[in-house]
Parts: C-alpha cells; sequence; structure tokens
C-alpha cells in the first residue's frame, strides 16, 4: 500500500472519533486566553497517543513533537487554535455550547480536532517519515496581542525551530471536500481603533449652552472616510469601518463624551502606520475645531498574513495529489485578519482554508454567526490532508 493511500484510510478509520472530539470541544468552548479545561482535554487526548506535551506554553497552549526517524533533519509545525467567542449559540444541535454566551463559532473546534486527528495518523506512520513534526495548539486567536505572538515569545517556535509551518482554517463559502490556497499576501493587518470624543454635555434645547460631542463625532466619522478614499493607494487595499459608538443616554440631553470603536485593515506595513499618524489628525483636529477634544487609541493588532511562495506550493501540490485538481480552489485576497500572521513572519508558511459549506446541511453560514456550523465530512478530509501536507512538506520526495 503506498504512503498516500495509507493516509486516506488511517483518515477514514479515524474520522468518526475525530468528529466525536470536535462535538465535545464545541459542546464546552472557552474565551481567548481562557482555555484551560481545553488545553487539559488536549493534553489528555496527546498522552493517549503517547505524546508528552509541553503544557503551560503562554499559560492555556501546548506545545508537542512526533519524531520520526532522524528527528533532527527537518521539522514541520502544524498550529490549532483552541479558543471560542462571546456569542450566545442559537442553533439546536445535541452538542450545543454548555458555557452561556460562548460558542465556537469560527471553527476552532474544528481546527483543535483535526490537528488531533491528523496527530493520530502521523503516530501511526512515525517509522515511514523523516524529521519531526511539531504540534502548536495556541489561545486567543481572537483577542489582541494574539495568542501566536505570546507563543512565539514564549518560545513555541524553538528546539525544534520548524523549516515550515501550515495552518488550517474552516471556510463555509468553500464546498466540502475542497481545499483553498493563495501564494503571497493573504490576510491583512488588524487594528482596533478607540476614540473618546469630548465635549460638554446639557439641556438638547439650549445648544449654544453646549459642546456636543455627538455633532463633533458625527463629522470625525465622516471626515475619516478620506483616509481610505482619499489618502490611501487605490492599488493597496484597505479597509476603515466603525462598528461601535456610545454616547447620551437620553433624547434630549447632550452628553459630556461619545466613544467610538472601529477597526482599521491594511496590507502594506509602511502605509498602515502612516494611516494611523492621520487618523490621529483628522481626528483631534476635527474636535478641537469645534470646541471639544478627541483621544485616539489605536490598538495595533494582527500584521498582515504571507504564505511563502515554496511551502505553498509544496502543499498545493500535496493536496493536489490527495484530493485531485478539480478539489483546488484558488483563494482571493481576504481582509479579514488572523493572528496565524505572526507566525508567517518568522517561518516559511501556509495558511490554507478547508470547506465546510453543504447548502443540504445548512452549513453555509459565515463564521462569526450564532448558527454557524460544519458539514462534519470536512473533518476526514481535514485530518487526512493536514497529516499528508505535512509529510510532503518532510520528505524532498513530494510525488
Amino acid at each position: 500500500m503506498s504512503l498516500l493511500a495509507e493516509v486516506k484510510k488511517l483518515a477514514s478509520q479515524y474520522a468518526e472519533d475525530t468528529v466525536s472530539i470536535r462535538r465535545y470541544i464545541h459542546a464546552n468552548p472557552e474565551l481567548s486566553f481562557k482555555e484551560f479545561e481545553t488545553a487539559k482535554y488536549v493534553a489528555s487526548e496527546l498522552r493517549k497517543l503517547g505524546i508528552e506535551p509541553k503544557e503551560g506554553v503562554a499559560e492555556t497552549g501546548l506545545t508537542a513533537l512526533i519524531e520520526g526517524k532522524n528527528p533532527s533533519s527537518r521539522t514541520v509545525a502544524l498550529r490549532a487554535d483552541m479558543d471560542a467567542l462571546p456569542i450566545t449559540e442559537l442553533s439546536d444541535i445535541p452538542y450545543k455550547s454548555k458555557n452561556e454566551g460562548v460558542m465556537h463559532a469560527c471553527g476552532h473546534d474544528v481546527h483543535t480536532s483535526c490537528l488531533l486527528g491528523a496527530a493520530r495518523i502521523l503516530v501511526q506512520l512515525k517509522d515511514q517519515f523523516e524529521g519531526t513534526v511539531k504540534l502548536v495548539f495556541q489561545p486567543g486567536e481572537e483577542k489582541n496581542p494574539g495568542g501566536a505572538s505570546l507563543m512565539i515569545k514564549a518560545g513555541a517556535l524553538e528546539n525544534p525551530k520548524p523549516n515550515s509551518m501550515l495552518g488550517q482554517h474552516v471556510m463555509p463559502y468553500i464546498p466540502t471536500g475542497k481545499i483553498g490556497f493563495r501564494e503571497g499576501q493573504y490576510m491583512a493587518s488588524a487594528d482596533e481603533i478607540y476614540l473618546t470624543v469630548k465635549g460638554k454635555g446639557g439641556h438638547a434645547a439650549l445648544p449654544d449652552k453646549v459642546i456636543d460631542p455627538i455633532l463633533i463625532a458625527s463629522h470625525i466619522i465622516v471626515a475619516l472616510q478620506q483616509v481610505v478614499s482619499r489618502n490611501a493607494d487605490p492599488k493597496k487595499p484597505t479597509v476603515l469601518s466603525f462598528g461601535q459608538i456610545e454616547g447620551g443616554h437620553a433624547q434630549n440631553i447632550i452628553p459630556d463624551e461619545v466613544k467610538i470603536g472601529g477597526t482599521f485593515r491594511a496590507l502594506d506595513e509602511e502605509w498602515r502606520f502612516e494611516a494611523h499618524k492621520r487618523i490621529r489628525s483628522i481626528a483631534e483636529g476635527i474636535a478641537e475645531a469645534m470646541g471639544g477634544s478627541c483621544d485616539v487609541n489605536v490598538d495595533v493588532g494582527y500584521p498582515f498574513l504571507t504564505n511563502d511562495p515554496s511551502t505553498t506550493q509544496a502543499a498545493r501540490a500535496a493536496a493536489t495529489s490527495y484530493l485531485g485538481e478539480e478539489n483546488i480552489v484558488d483563494l482571493d485576497l481576504w481582509m479579514g485578519a488572523e493572528d496565524f500572521a505572526y507566525y508567517s513572519h518568522v517561518v516559511p508558511s501556509c495558511f490554507y482554508r478547508l470547506g465546510t459549506g453543504n447548502p443540504e446541511k445548512g452549513t453555509t453560514l459565515g463564521v462569526h454567526t450564532p448558527k454557524f456550523n460544519i458539514d462534519e465530512d470536512a473533518i476526514e478530509v481535514g485530518i487526512g490532508l493536514m497529516a499528508w501536507i505535512a509529510l510532503n512538506q518532510l520528505s524532498t520526495d513530494r510525488a
């Protein structure tokens, strides 16, 4: 039996158990940097495979090694994120979240279970490959400063340092059975913008006696659109959006201040930080001109994510041999953000998409929504493909 056939056989054999793992994690979600029980569960599953994990990396993260023959020859790292989102799950499924207001609405339960499933396959095949597979289970992908950055600081990419790194993420817009790749820049940087507009409150019927922070905030929000429409190079994708505005508690009372929250996305680091200066200058200048003031806080988040061409080409070739060319999808630029980006700036990396969409099963809703779910048939693909890509990254013979 060829190695490819053996991987497919094991993926089929372990799919049902991996689905059960996914459902357990889905039913017991934990928020970013609070994944204590999830980490314990992952560690226990690794020990069942004879793998002793290193726990407490960046507090709730863990790493582990699967060593083949000549383990120092080459190392590939496989990453999964473990945190959930502060969303109340609305789906009526048997494995619905037991933790009120917390939900695996971004597929991290799938990522974690798939990595455990891939590890199970790789343990079975460790006599058939050379090198080392490093497993990285990280906390806090959904929250600044990003668990990836903390894992790197804690030494997760050392001893041994990976020659390449792979990340797999669910994609409901891609049909189950298909996989998406993109070389080079793929996802945007993400920064959180917080503005506090200060004025002088009072009775709404006496506008001459107040400095209206709601009016000032309105002018600031409109004016800041020029950062994208008139300051950004049109060849450099940029997004500035505001999703929060809070000020006042009654229709006839002008408040003292208004708070605004937004996000800034870019694919160019030099422009990214230039834009921060422009946001600050415009917001402060308008507020001052209208008699108030504006405190600007830019919480710098994840950098842009870049897929190393060589690593991605090899991963795509492996996926093609595993699934067939007809099941490989070319991905467009995506202005969403992912803290896997931190790894991609340190190690040659490939972040690819696992199709989980199936209209007949109702699994085409976007991530971060209260009824998000996946077609669990994708899990067999996810565990087998991740193992196969890892084996190909370790081998000079990628046939």
